[in-house]
């Protein structure tokens, strides 16, 4: 019988979620499922320090959100576990397997500056490894550092990168239990993940260093290590990893420029990985349907925003119409523009084949929210004249001033307006440019018949009848 894979995700409290730590998320869930395993969440609050306010509600908010739910719906919180993973570190002391430091952090920045002076990696010089007893004063303060072995190999099997070697003699002593009493990642994660019973650890490329103390710790406390996968890291355009400093990286921020959720996970998803066929967009049935760590890169992944709008706008176009218009609905809000949502939608749909992003639609659309403000000569088509540009637009006034209301709507109004452009001999473009000029006071824009409809009649009269006035 195989055994059952479980997969978890670990964030630190620090924050809102980076598109780094969703793709975390995603490829754990993804692969638990994909296996019929369970996919488990835990909070690693022992940093104490950087833990934020309200950060722990949000990253739950963030992943449910997205549907990356986790089973049991029981949450694992290292700041309730301290007993378990002090008496871990006692136990290794005991067993000589982990050692009292006592050094001052006055020491431990000098041994670190001359080393490096020196050319040396700045590793602990295993001072305090072997102190009589009679120099241990536990009421001192002190942390419980792991003991390195310092000859051999530790050699394992990334399910990403295949085969890697670690020399022993190159591996730090890691601080295990701090002074305050908290664990360190080392522990607590070690400890936690024999707990949850474990069996794929799926993180980021760098904790690809620690994972050596990770798998002697392991060893060291009798447990069974997992298997390890770690990810590619993200890169920014010029291949600079991808920082906050480089710009918003929080989930939160991009969907509060107008990105759905749907189509950030799609873009994640891809960020790394490659499905092996053409297809690029997946729901989340086909994630779990397709997803395999084997087709996941080694090298770094290029976060390309111009990937995202366009898989973004993808997702916008299938949208239906009322659910597309109450999406954006908060974003005319914000921008004053308050209306019922029947009239939303007339504007909504004259831009859902356009807009990248939810937040787009306000610019896209301002123009029906007010009169435009133009230069005269944008009426004019290619070779045309202020006289025929007037002239076309007085026969679409009298035209539509006679069309009936019934009739006020894309499909009849094209079918109407072609036939007079027809009756009458004009040019196409002669007429249909300074009628959209009229209603929308830009050279690009939606088509001239769904502005009109969207606009109703009284409005797209009135706008006619002033650029007459303009041209005059």
């Amino acid at each position: 019988m195989s055994k059952k894979i479980v997969t978890r995700f670990a964030p630190s409290p620090t924050g809102f979620l980076h598109v780094g730590s969703l793709r975390t998320a995603m490829y754990n869930f993804l692969f638990a499922k994909a296996n019929k395993g369970d996919f488990l969440l835990r909070i690693e609050d022992t940093d104490q320090t950087r833990k934020v306010k309200g950060a722990q509600e949000s990253l739950l908010k963030s992943l449910e959100q997205f549907n990356l739910d986790w089973d049991n719906k029981k949450i694992m919180v290292q700041s309730e576990r301290l007993k378990d993973y002090q008496a871990a570190a006692e136990k290794l002391v005991k067993e000589k397997k982990a050692y009292n430091c006592f050094c001052s952090k006055e020491r431990l920045d000098n041994l670190r500056k001359v080393r490096q002076q020196k050319g040396l990696p700045p590793m602990y010089d295993g001072h305090c490894t072997n102190l009589p007893d009679k120099e241990i004063d536990l009421t001192k303060d002190h942390v419980i550092r792991f003991k390195m072995p310092n000859s051999g190999q530790t050699k394992f099997n990334d399910l990403i990168r295949n085969k890697v070697i670690f020399d022993n003699k190159l591996l730090d002593d890691p601080v295990i239990l701090k002074s305050d009493g908290f664990p360190t990642y080392h522990l607590a994660s070690v400890v936690d993940d024999h707990e949850m019973k474990v069996s794929h650890v799926i993180r980021g490329e760098e904790w690809l260093p620690s994972t050596p103390k990770h798998i002697l710790l392991h060893e060291a406390l009798d447990f069974k290590a997992p298997e390890f996968a770690h990810l590619p890291l993200l890169l920014n355009a010029d291949r600079s990893k991808l920082s906050k400093r480089q710009g918003d990286v929080a989930v939160e921020d991009f969907l509060k420029q107008g990105y759905l959720e749907e189509a950030l996970l799609n873009f994640v998803l891809l960020l790394g990985w490659n499905p092996g066929t053409d297809q690029e967009i997946f729901s989340l049935e086909e994630m779990i349907k397709s997803f395999d760590l084997k087709k996941v890169h080694k090298g770094g992944a290029l976060f390309n925003t111009q990937k995202l709008d366009w898989l973004n706008g993808e997702y916008i176009k299938q949208k239906s119409l009322p659910e597309l218009t109450k999406l954006c609905q908060p974003f005319f809000a914000a921008a004053g523009i308050k209306t019922d949502l029947k009239q939303l939608e007339k504007v909504v749909a004259t831009e859902q084949q356009r807009i990248k992003k939810l937040s787009d639609i306000v610019e896209g659309s301002e123009f029906f929210f007010k009169m435009p403000s133009y230069d005269s000569k944008l009426l004019i088509w290619k070779k045309g004249t202020v006289k025929d540009a007037t002239e076309n637009l007085k026969v679409l006034l009298e035209f539509l001033d006679n069309l009936p209301e019934n009739q006020w709507n894309q499909q009849d109004l094209e079918t109407a307006i072609k036939k007079l452009i027809e009756e009458k001999k004009i040019g196409v473009g002669d007429m249909l440019w300074p009628m959209r000029v009229a209603l929308t006071g830009r050279k690009n824009s939606p088509g001239p018949f769904e502005v009109a409809e969207a606009l109703g009649k009284e409005e797209s009269l009135a706008r006619i009848k002033k650029a007459i006035d303009l041209l005059s």
